[in-house]
């Protein structure tokens, strides 16, 4: 898994069907990923729904969230309508956990992204990284304290 300091990796992935997000036109603001297994899930579902409710605080740092799951995009618009979420969900689909690999957060076996979240500073550096465990909502406690950290750098 990627850590603080390391150089967060680029990627172009589907947040609609006609339309892709790019990392690298994030620059200049602070991004949090959080990379989950599956849309539907409970810990899943329950964990967009607290990142949903925390958008206002997400802002106040200048942050971006977006979640990243191996689903496909359309699988991401029902799962998103259904849920009223209002920040995009990346679909790491095709090639399946391309991206996730390339944070080290993919699980070979289970086919999936591992929950993990990471913040990326306005220069696309990662300051703050974390794995959960499958089964634990991660919460937005260690996304708050590293976006404050990055306020007082």
């Amino acid at each position: 898994m990627l850590q603080k300091n390391n150089v967060a990796p680029d990627f172009s992935l589907f947040a609609t069907p006609d339309q892709k997000i790019t990392l690298s036109e994030f620059k200049g603001k602070n991004v949090i990923l959080a990379f989950y297994p599956a849309d539907w899930s409970p810990v899943c579902s329950d964990q967009m729904a607290l990142y949903n409710e925390m958008l206002k605080y997400f802002e106040k740092y200048d942050a971006e969230i977006f979640g990243i799951s191996v689903d496909s995009k359309w699988c991401h618009m029902a799962f998103s309508q259904s849920r009223n979420l209002h920040f995009p969900l990346l679909s790491d689909f095709e090639s399946k956990g391309e991206i996730a690999k390339k944070y080290g957060v993919y699980n070979e076996e289970e086919g999936e992204c591992n929950r993990a979240l990471f913040v990326i500073n306005k220069e696309g550096i990662i300051e703050w990284s974390y794995q959960s465990p499958m089964a634990v909502n991660p919460g937005a406690d260690g996304i708050l304290e590293a976006l404050e950290n990055l306020k007082t750098k």
